[in-house]
């Protein structure tokens, strides 16, 4: 399928910044689960973008202003074509070995009530572990949007056994990782199915490494695998790794920030590409 993304952000300031540095990691890669068809960031001051990679692989960009800014907006429009790989992430250049993403962070530290619950998933094959573990965090932790913040680690969110994406993702992150099993989290779009196009934020979910197929995604907030309704942005050891957006200003005082997202799927009229599955 298609998928149209239109994601803009927008700070406001009480006083003028003098300066503002922002590192974006709004823009996916291509790999054999996605095409990235067309993709743009725009501000609308005097801005300069500098893009890179980073240590995980994903594409960033370094926003500074150098005058005076009273407010400042990064719109970013794209389109994507994805295909079902039953989760699997096929076709990613990856830098680092799946044995770093056994390193514990700050977000992700296991407490004796993740420990306790990592213990409870029966042993076995690892992708049959993944699946278990995903549907019991689902089961034990509700989503419930406005119960976390982001600065909630995943032991704050399973003590309340309340949360949203981040929350899952970490959580599951966190117990895979007691498990031996190489875990990470993923930021990215989700094109829901019931017609809700306008969100309030993107997507998060995780991948854990599965010997024989590589990075496998589980998204326990929803309790599926990734589909085609899934574009992939970026990865990180945690939500802080891979935050779309993350940064500081000097000088600008109070800071309100206003997020408007639309994810939709693009309507197709023309045949699909045999050879390669992917839409024309």
């Amino acid at each position: 399928m298609r998928i149209r993304i239109v994601h803009s952000t927008r700070y406001a300031y009480a006083r003028p910044a003098r300066f503002i540095v922002q590192m974006l990691r709004l823009t996916p890669k291509s790999c054999e689960s996605q095409q990235v068809r067309d993709w743009r960031i725009e501000t609308d001051v005097d801005a300069r973008l500098r893009r890179s990679e980073d240590a995980f692989g994903n594409i960033v960009h370094s926003l500074y202003t150098e005058r005076p800014t009273d407010a400042l907006t990064i719109r970013v429009t794209g389109e994507v074509s994805t295909v079902e790989t039953g989760g699997v992430v096929k076709g990613q250049a990856e830098r680092l070995s799946p044995l770093v993403y056994l390193r514990e962070t700050p977000m992700t530290k296991a407490d004796a009530g993740i420990v306790d619950f990592a213990r409870s998933i029966p042993e076995g094959a690892t992708l049959g572990r993944m699946h278990q573990l995903m549907g019991a965090l689902k089961d034990t932790v509700a989503f419930e949007v406005g119960s976390t913040s982001a600065s909630h680690t995943a032991a704050e969110a399973f003590a309340q056994k309340r949360g949203v994406c981040q929350d899952h993702s970490q959580i599951f992150i966190s117990a895979a990782r007691l498990l031996g099993v190489p875990a990470r989290y993923v930021s990215g779009h989700l094109s829901r199915q019931d017609g809700r196009h306008d969100q309030d934020a993107a997507h998060a979910w995780a991948e854990a490494w599965v010997e024989n197929l590589g990075w496998v995604g589980f998204d326990p907030a929803n309790g599926i695998c990734p589909t085609e309704h899934y574009v992939r942005v970026a990865v990180g050891l945690d939500a802080r790794g891979a935050t779309p957006i993350r940064g500081t200003s000097y000088g600008g005082g109070q800071e309100q920030l206003t997020v408007a997202l639309n994810v939709r799927p693009v309507q197709q009229s023309q045949q699909q590409l045999q050879s390669s599955g992917w839409p024309r």
